[in-house]
């Protein structure tokens, strides 16, 4: 142990130096502020490389479904496959890991959908999405369909084509002309509606939808694509109706429906796939994450026998394809992954404990600085709110919230969950699916240790 400052010191001094963080604020790093350095992991927590514990509350950015503690048996999978086949392509090749990853994801995934075309993550994902749908169309004697629909404050990704598809202004305006014509449309935030009721709000959603499609030109949209959970603005769920209501249009204008679950995917709503749960069948379900409970990378495209079948035409070539797309080592450590859920009953874990969790935080709204609490499964998120008639708070002190005072605050208290201002403020938790409920009440005790902390910075004395 007598060397760990020295060697977290030489760490901070190289990340200085050498690497540029995703997302990443550099100045804090020439400024000698440090980033923060987990080391190693074990179970639902984190150890940084001054070897102090921290619980994840966020699930590693909501990849690690299965926390920390399963690394001999993914390794394990992963050198007999490295014994076996290091690496094999794709590319009009297959091996049997891809072959019997693709087979297992079809009978976990709605009828229907029988396909998969695997990827390295979940922009890779969602940009093969738009390839296909455009491909599907051209087949279909439809090639003008080159539009898309999306969702307000939706985040689908930082490649071009999934940046173009996200419906956050400032992360898309340094980077040009978006490379997709996108609509968006209003997403599925219950809070400070003004509708009279759940029906009222699903109607006026769909109306609207609607209106962007017919605006757009019905016969030039190539699809629609939405998080059954909307990750970006702070975990929305979709009212009674909703989903239904989508594939109603897609299925009336022509269009392709996608649900995007990248983050939703694989037990984080208590099922393989959350649009399941909320009542529809899409054509095609991007994926990452928790394929693979981050054990590796990978991402994968589910296909439905409609948008597949052109593609068995004689003469016809898929024109697209990913290098290191469906890697045999990440191909079996996802076929473990879902082994581990099976034997461990990860699904029921979440199931059941879904209604403690939702109850602990909802005792979270005594705090005024707290307006909603909304969310799913083991994904939730507390929106915050300057002052208790839920007005919101000012650029200058959203900023210093969330971006300063609550993610030192929580990590202060041994808390990895997530602040963001990507809507309204909001603080977000996504526990690793083992989680258990003793485990649960210490992330809401911590994360309500750090909003008391905040109320009485912000709101106390105003």
């Amino acid at each position: 142990m007598s060397d760990q400052p020295t060697t977290a010191a030489r760490l901070q001094t190289a990340a200085r130096d050498h690497l540029l963080l995703h997302f990443g604020q550099h100045a804090q790093l020439r400024n000698g502020q440090g980033v923060f350095l987990p080391e190693r992991a074990e179970g639902v927590y984190v150890y940084d490389a001054a070897g102090e514990r921290y619980i994840d509350g966020l699930s590693a950015l909501f990849c690690a479904q299965l926390g920390y503690s399963y690394g001999p048996e993914f390794a394990k999978a992963a050198e007999q496959q490295l014994s076996r086949l290091p690496f094999s392509t794709l590319w009009n090749t297959a091996h049997p890991a891809a072959i019997e990853l693709a087979e297992r994801l079809a009978a976990l995934a709605p009828d229907g959908i029988n396909r998969v075309f695997f990827t390295s993550g979940g922009s890779e994902s969602v940009e093969s999405a738009w390839k296909l749908a455009r491909m599907y169309h051209v087949a279909q004697g439809q090639p003008q369909r080159t539009k898309a629909i999306a969702r307000r404050t939706a985040y689908h990704g930082q490649t071009m084509g999934a940046l173009a598809l996200t419906g956050i202004p400032a992360l898309k305006e340094p980077f040009g002309t978006p490379a997709l014509d996108v609509t968006h449309v209003p997403n599925t935030n219950r809070y400070r509606s003004t509708d009279a009721d759940e029906d009222a709000f699903t109607r006026r959603l769909l109306a609207e939808t609607e209106a962007a499609v017919l605006e757009a030109g019905p016969d030039q949209v190539a699809l629609l694509i939405a998080e059954p959970v909307q990750n970006a603005g702070g975990c929305f769920t979709p009212p009674a109706g909703y989903w239904e209501g989508l594939r109603a249009l897609a299925d009336r204008y022509g269009f392709l429906l996608v649900a995007d679950e990248v983050i939703t995917g694989f037990g984080r709503i208590g099922e393989y796939f959350a649009v399941s749960k909320y009542g529809a069948v899409p054509d095609m379900i991007t994926t990452a994450k928790g394929l693979t409970s981050s054990y590796a990378t990978l991402g994968a495209v589910l296909v439905s026998d409609k948008v597949a079948e052109p593609f068995y035409n004689d003469g016809v070539t898929l024109l697209h394809g990913l290098t290191f797309a469906g890697h045999p080592v990440a191909a079996a450590t996802a076929l473990t992954n879902l082994h581990i859920f099976d034997r461990e009953s990860v699904l029921d874990n979440v199931r059941s404990l879904t209604g403690h969790l939702q109850k602990r935080l909802t005792e979270l709204t005594e705090l005024s600085i707290v307006g909603d609490v909304r969310g799913d499964g083991f994904f939730w998120a507390l929106e915050l709110v300057d002052g208790p008639d839920g007005r919101r708070f000012d650029t200058d002190r959203k900023n210093e919230l969330v971006k300063r005072f609550l993610p030192t605050r929580m990590r202060d208290l041994g808390l990895l969950a997530r602040a963001d201002d990507r809507g309204d403020p909001v603080v977000q938790i996504a526990p690793p699916l083992i989680a258990t409920q003793e485990e649960l009440d210490h992330i809401v005790y911590l994360l309500g240790l750090a909003l008391t902390d905040a109320e009485r910075h912000f709101l106390d004395g105003r």
